[in-house]
């Protein structure tokens, strides 16, 4: 596939990396696609991939991946142009700046705003339940760490869950896009046993059955 990716820190950077082992190819999309930091991250991944503008690096793409930091998420999507029609997977979560809590409650989420700022997208919740250590290896022993996906298509999340699975995550289908209301505070808890707590980035969620 070719996915562009706008963002380009520790979780933006993390699955370019892995996605592009696995032969897909990335584009990341920047305000500042010749930056120093961006050229190196582009010349380590190697030749599947590259940097350009936002609107660039979203035009022809398969799927779009919003990795941003909360604050800039909106100005984001308004620079990513037309998404109509568009897979678009939002990874972020609305944290407030001192990471002390949700800058957002439980009766809306993060996914639904980013719906409603790109009207028309296909946008699926996933990869925001964990940090980028995670996402690098999922894997603790004979246990993966789950993540989970929700979205309003079933052929995005279809599409979504496929290049989730190629990370080596177990995936579970949460339901609606509206379920990222409950997701989002688990990304909450992820970050407050990792570091509040000082379990650190090592740690995972995992859904078990019988």
């Amino acid at each position: 596939m070719d996915i562009a990716i706008i963002g380009s820190g520790n979780v933006g950077g993390t699955l370019a990396r892995r996605w592009a082992a696995g032969g897909h190819t990335v584009r990341f999309g920047s305000r500042n696609p010749e930056s120093e930091k961006l050229t190196a991250l582009v010349a380590e991944i190697g030749d599947n991939a590259s940097a350009t503008t936002i609107a660039g690096a979203c035009e022809g793409a398969d799927v779009l991946v919003l990795a941003t930091p909360w604050s800039a998420t909106e100005d984001a999507i308004t620079a990513m142009g037309d998404l109509t029609g568009r897979v678009l997977i939002d990874c972020t979560n609305p944290l407030k700046d001192d990471l002390s809590g949700l800058a957002i409650g439980t009766d809306t989420s993060g996914a639904e705003l980013v719906q409603g700022w790109a009207p028309g997208a296909r946008v699926v919740k996933a990869l925001n339940t964990t940090g980028s250590t995670n996402m690098e290896n999922p894997a603790y022993g004979a246990d993966t760490v789950t993540m989970f996906v929700c979205g309003d298509d079933a052929e995005a999340k279809g599409v979504v869950t496929e290049l989730v699975s190629a990370l080596d995550f177990e995936v579970c289908d949460a339901g609606p896009l509206s379920a990222a209301r409950y997701l989002e505070p688990t990304a909450m808890l992820w970050i407050h046993l990792a570091y509040q707590q000082g379990l650190g980035p090592n740690i995972g969620f995992r859904l078990v059955t019988r």
